[in-house]
């Protein structure tokens, strides 16, 4: 058992637009709603690419992510996203575990879990 993951998909409006990444994007987190493991995922925008997007996952940990990622379905509710992912940096995607973090306005840290 691992720490909590994030999963970051790369993702580029460019050619297609910023409304198909967004139909896209709620398209996949209503398909995704009651998967185990999954903590919550957000829709970011880049602030220096108005064509950059990335949609962040948050999962309980790494066995959760890649239950679901090897499952039946994963391939099918994240269809949608497929066509508009970023390959320009090479993978579209990395999963990144939580080595460490602290929270608001606290000064605590806390070591991955």
């Amino acid at each position: 058992m691992s720490g909590r993951v994030r999963v970051l998909v790369f993702v580029t409006a460019a050619g297609a637009g910023t409304q198909a990444v967004e139909d896209a994007y709620h398209r996949i987190s209503r398909g995704l709603a009651g998967t185990p493991g999954l903590l919550g995922n957000e829709l970011l925008r880049s602030e220096h690419d108005r064509d950059g997007f990335v949609v962040l996952s948050e999962w309980r940990d790494l066995d959760a992510f890649r239950a679901w990622e090897e499952g039946e379905s994963h391939r099918s509710t994240t269809a949608p996203l497929r066509p508009l992912q970023d390959r320009s940096r090479g993978a579209s995607f990395g999963v990144y575990t939580v080595q460490a973090e602290y929270s608001g306005r606290s000064t605590a840290y806390a070591e991955g879990r």
